[in-house]
């Protein structure tokens, strides 16, 4: 079997000379009996011309079909004339007769097949031993005309659709790869947001505490004191502010009125998560430390991400989940496993294509972080993230 897929590998890489290799081995079958089919009279080597003219355009009949087809059949018309008598190599104009059939329309292939059959029908008639042609005569041509027409139009149509199926596919490509890149631009602008969000809260409380310390500091110390007590109030209104604005961007996001979610809010995904059916173990390693904002709504969002993609995409036959939230030195660590082995319909898990993926990765990049998605070596997906967040105060 492998010798057989080498040798179909090497001829689909190299057609022309497989063309021509056929064409010089008829060639050679025919050249030592085309003398005794050539009447007398006629020039020596008349056999050899006609023999040649019947089995060299068979070597550009994939690049040339009709110019092929047109070159074979008037050497056989030219072997009518002559009155040289049926020669193996003959079996050419059936060859190109396929080729045309195979490679042009409809309409162009019944006119080849139809100037075969009056061929077919005039060398029947010239060579027929008895004086008329027989009805057994012209069926044989008939019937062989149009097998060889009907095989090369099912090839041709076969290689239309294979060619339509390869080019849907390279379609479907193009358009899950713009789909990727259109979620990771969503994710994007929505990471830019919620950045926003976090960054817009410390920037108003900076500005506000500049601008009323620096303005009564010197003159006014006690009402500078005063400002300065009152910047998270200030700040608060400020990122309120902030937020009634950008609800404008968030209408059509679930939830996007209600508070910011961080660490503080993982048990309650988590029991969400194990009331949808799924046995998930929450577990948290060191010692558990405030995070930044946006670190802190990351560490949610990747954990919510992962788990939807679980869910979507483990299978039924999934029997353990595991969350683990780890507090270490410079960085937090977030690890969901799961021991699923895919839907039983063949669907593929949460693959690298996958657009939750793709906005997961885009979240821990624009935070400097690293994500690693792939299969578990014992069966199951895992998902692992690690988010900079500093040393430990």
């Amino acid at each position: 079997m492998h010798v057989d897929g080498a040798v179909s590998s090497w001829m689909r890489k190299h057609p022309r000379v497989v063309d021509a290799a056929v064409a010089s081995a008829v060639f050679a079958y025919n050249l030592p009996v085309q003398g005794a089919y050539v009447p007398e009279g006629l020039p020596p080597g008349t056999g050899v011309l006609i023999s040649l003219g019947l089995c060299a355009p068979h070597v550009a009949r994939r690049d040339f079909p009709l110019a092929s087809f047109g070159g074979i059949l008037l050497a056989c018309l030219v072997q009518l004339a002559l009155g040289i008598g049926f020669l193996p190599a003959d079996v050419m104009l059936y060859c190109a007769l396929y080729t045309v059939a195979a490679r042009h329309e409809r309409r162009t292939s019944v006119a080849a097949a139809g100037l075969v059959t009056l061929c077919a029908l005039l060398a029947a008639t010239r060579w027929a031993a008895e004086p008329f042609l027989t009805i057994g005569d012209l069926l044989t041509a008939l019937v062989l005309v149009v097998s060889v027409w009907m095989w090369g139009s099912m090839i041709g149509i076969r290689r239309a659709y294979v060619a339509g199926l390869r080019e849907r596919a390279v379609q479907l490509e193009r358009e899950r790869d713009n789909q990727a890149r259109i979620a990771a631009a969503a994710e994007r602008a929505r990471i830019a947001r919620e950045i926003h969000d976090v960054v817009s809260h410390s920037l108003s409380t900076v500005v506000v505490l500049a601008k009323g310390a620096s303005a009564n500091v010197h003159h006014d110390p006690d009402r500078a004191e005063h400002a300065i007590r009152n910047v998270e109030g200030t700040g608060r209104r400020a990122l309120s502010e902030m937020r009634r604005m950008l609800d404008v961007l968030r209408d059509d996001e679930p939830g996007s009125h209600s508070p910011r979610p961080g660490v503080a809010q993982l048990e309650q995904l988590i029991t969400d998560t194990r009331r949808a059916g799924l046995p998930v173990e929450f577990t948290v390693h060191g010692t558990p430390r405030a995070l930044p904002d946006s670190a802190d709504l990351a560490v949610y969002r990747i954990v919510q991400e992962a788990l939807t993609n679980t869910r979507k995409h483990a299978g039924p036959n999934v029997t353990r989940i595991e969350v683990v939230l780890s507090y270490r030195e410079q960085d937090v660590r977030i690890r969901v496993a799961d021991d699923g082995r895919g839907p039983t319909t063949g669907e593929e898990h949460a693959s690298e294509s996958g657009h939750g993926l793709v906005g997961m990765r885009e979240r821990v990049v624009s935070y400097g972080g690293v994500l690693h998605t792939g299969r578990r070596t014992g069966g199951g997906f895992e998902t692992v993230a690690t988010l900079p967040v500093g040393r430990t105060p």
